[in-house]
C-alpha cells in the first residue's frame, strides 16, 4: 500500500558545445550534466525500525554523462563506450536495454577515422566504470570498430577486449533504409565468458564483464522505425539472449513543435535465469539501464 502512487521524475540537463578551426583540424568540446528530482530514488522501502517509509521524493544523484575534448579525430575525456556509440545503440525506444548490449560510462582515449567514401573506423582505449567494469591494472579495455555506410543503410562491426577478465565480445549490425518512411535494423552480439567470475552481489548471473553484460554467450536486438508523417513515428525493438531473457519495447513519438516531442511507450520483459537467481536471493538488480543515451 505504501507504494501505491505515481513514479515521477523531473530533469534539468545542461549541455555545452564549443568548436573552432585550427591548423590541426577542428577543436571541439562537449559536456552534458543531468540534475534529477523525483521519488523512487533508492532510499529503500523500510526505515531502520522496520516500518514502511513510503516512496519519498527528493533530489537524486547529479550525473556527468559527457565531458570530452576532440581535435580532429582524437577524442579524450568522459564519454560512452565506443562499443555502443559507434554501432548505434539499439533502436529509437526509451527502454532499449531490457536485454543490455554493453555498459556505457567510461573515460576514453579514442581515434575516429572517416575516409569520406562511406568507410569509417574507430579505436578506443577505455577505463570502464563500476565495481567489476573499471580496469584494475595499467592495461586498458580496447574497442575497435569498422563501418560501411551507403544510401541503402550501413554494416557495422565492433570488437571489445575486457582487460580485467581477458575476454572478448563483439557485435555486428545491419541497417536498411527500406523506404523513405521505413528503416529496419538487426544486431547480434557474442562474447566469451571463460574467465568471468563477477561476485554475485554485483552481477547475479556471475558471467558479465564490462562489455558482454547480456546473459549467456549470444544475444540479439532487432527493430525499426516507421514515419507516418513529418511529426509522427512508430518505433519497435525486440531483444533476447541465451539465458532466455526477452524484451519488447514499442512507442509512438509525436513532435508537437520543433524541439518538443511527446513519446508514449509500452515495454514488456521476461527474465529467464535472472528470475531463477532472484528466487534464491533477497536483493535484486535491475539491468535495464535504459536512460543512458536519452
Amino acid at each position: 500500500d505504501q507504494q501505491g502512487t505515481f513514479y515521477k521524475q523531473a530533469r534539468f540537463t545542461l549541455k555545452t558545445w564549443t568548436g573552432q578551426e585550427t591548423e590541426l583540424g577542428t577543436l571541439k568540446t562537449y559536456t552534458e550534466t543531468r540534475f534529477n528530482f523525483g521519488n523512487r530514488n533508492g532510499y529503500g522501502a523500510f526505515s531502520t525500525g522496520g516500518d514502511p517509509i513510503g516512496n519519498p521524493a527528493g533530489n537524486k544523484n547529479v550525473s556527468l554523462n559527457f565531458a570530452w575534448i576532440q581535435l580532429g579525430g582524437l577524442r579524450v575525456g568522459k564519454d560512452e563506450s565506443a562499443f555502443d556509440t559507434f554501432i548505434g545503440y539499439a533502436g529509437n525506444v526509451i527502454q532499449d536495454t531490457i536485454v543490455p548490449y554493453g555498459d556505457f560510462d567510461t573515460n576514453v582515449v579514442q581515434y575516429y577515422f572517416d575516409a569520406g567514401n562511406g568507410f569509417s573506423a574507430v579505436v578506443s582505449l577505455e577505463e570502464g566504470s563500476g565495481v567489476v567494469g573499471t580496469i584494475d591494472s595499467y592495461v586498458p579495455h580496447v574497442v575497435g570498430g569498422v563501418k560501411w555506410t551507403q544510401g541503402w543503410g550501413a554494416i557495422t562491426g565492433v570488437v571489445a577486449y575486457d582487460s580485467n577478465y581477458e575476454e572478448v565480445a563483439g557485435k555486428v549490425r545491419l541497417d536498411v533504409n527500406v523506404t523513405n518512411e521505413l528503416s529496419l535494423f538487426g544486431m547480434f552480439g557474442y562474447g566469451s565468458d571463460d574467465n568471468l567470475n563477477d561476485p554475485t552481489y554485483a552481477i547475479p548471473a556471475g558471467d558479465r564483464g564490462f562489455y558482454k553484460i547480456w546473459g549467456g554467450n549470444w544475444a540479439f536486438w532487432a527493430g525499426g522505425t516507421y514515419k507516418f508523417n513529418e511529426k509522427t513515428s512508430f518505433n519497435l525493438q525486440v531483444s533476447g539472449d541465451e539465458d532466455k531473457n526477452y524484451g519488447v519495447a514499442a512507442n509512438v513519438a509525436y513532435d508537437i513543435v520543433p524541439g518538443f516531442t511527446v513519446t508514449a511507450e509500452v515495454d514488456w520483459d521476461h527474465f529467464g535465469k535472472f528470475d531463477e537467481w532472484n528466487a534464491d536471493h533477497s536483493s535484486t538488480v535491475n539491468f535495464t539501464g535504459a536512460d543512458k543515451k536519452n
